[in-house]
């Protein structure tokens, strides 16, 4: 086939658009476009992300301006397109409107978790990184997509949330100014000891740990007097990143209070009842008699 049969067949007119002949040149090219744009968008967007998280930009924010770029370099590629095939964008008006309403029917839990998610990336008052407790579930936001956020929760399983759920719902962020967090060791110990030696000994294991924050100070509570129990509280604040940090923080005080404890001879309670019997205990007939043949 010579260059002239070629040239021909690229410009042969396949359709006429409002007077703009649409040629077999131009149709192939909106692929080829296409495939070259987005190879070009795709590497650029990669070298932007890693520029961004060398110079330590948080990774929400990584994430919502990629995020963009993408949104905004789609536009172009399809405008320009467009422009190629010589097709104005109000060709498309009557269409996307009615594509708008069909959506607005049948997608409105799609659309309002595409809208979720970006208000979320666009807010940041959940970020990737944060430790998050929503009903019974505890987890760490590994990703926030435009349907759902990718949440691991504290057992490694991943978790699935819509975005609107999360918006909608009452989520705490143990994590949204920084990663300080307050917990308790509670202990029970038995009426009748020192309650000043006890108070002395768990503000001493807590003060002992690294990992517990001088400021505010840990303190020892006497917390209430028990039915089994005179009850006290060891109160610290602690930097974490999980729950399953804090929990093993906890017990390690647990077990340095119980050595303290058994050094200075201090008994933990335990539940315990003291029955008082009112009136004369009789015995039955056939015991008394068992007991005289004995």
């Amino acid at each position: 086939m010579s260059w002239q049969s070629i040239n021909e067949l690229l410009s042969f007119v396949l359709f006429t658009y409002d007077g703009s002949p649409i040629t077999v040149s131009q149709v192939l090219q909106v692929p080829l476009l296409l495939l070259l744009a987005w190879f070009v968008v795709t590497r650029i967007g990669k070298l932007i992300r890693r520029s961004l998280l060398s110079r330590k930009v948080a990774p929400d924010a990584v994430h919502l301006f990629s995020r963009i770029y993408l949104v905004v370099a789609i536009a172009v590629i399809l405008v320009t397109s467009l422009e190629i095939l010589n097709i104005p964008i109000k060709a498309f008006a009557f269409v996307s409107g009615a594509v708008a309403i069909g959506v607005g029917f049948g997608a409105q839990n799609i659309i309002n978790n595409f809208i979720s998610g970006w208000i979320l990336m666009w807010e940041r008052p959940i970020r990737i990184g944060d430790f998050l407790e929503i009903g019974e579930t505890k987890g760490v936001v590994e990703s926030i997509n435009t349907r759902s956020t990718l949440i691991r929760r504290s057992d490694g399983v991943h978790m699935l949330v819509p975005n609107s759920h999360l918006l909608e719902n009452t989520v705490t962020n143990w994590t949204l100014i920084d990663n300080n967090a307050r917990s308790t060791v509670r202990v029970g110990v038995s009426y009748g000891v020192d309650v000043t030696l006890v108070a002395r000994l768990i503000k001493q294991a807590l003060d002992e740990r690294d990992d517990i924050l001088k400021s505010p100070a840990p303190i020892a509570i006497f917390e209430d007097f028990g039915d089994n129990a005179l009850i006290f509280d060891g109160i610290f604040w602690l930097c974490a990143n999980s729950e399953a940090d804090i929990r093993k923080i906890r017990s390690d005080i647990r077990f340095r209070i119980y050595q303290l404890f058994d050094e200075h001879e201090i008994v933990i309670a335990y539940p315990q009842r003291d029955i008082h019997l009112d009136g004369v205990i009789s015995l039955q007939r056939s015991a008394v008699v068992a007991q005289t043949h004995e």
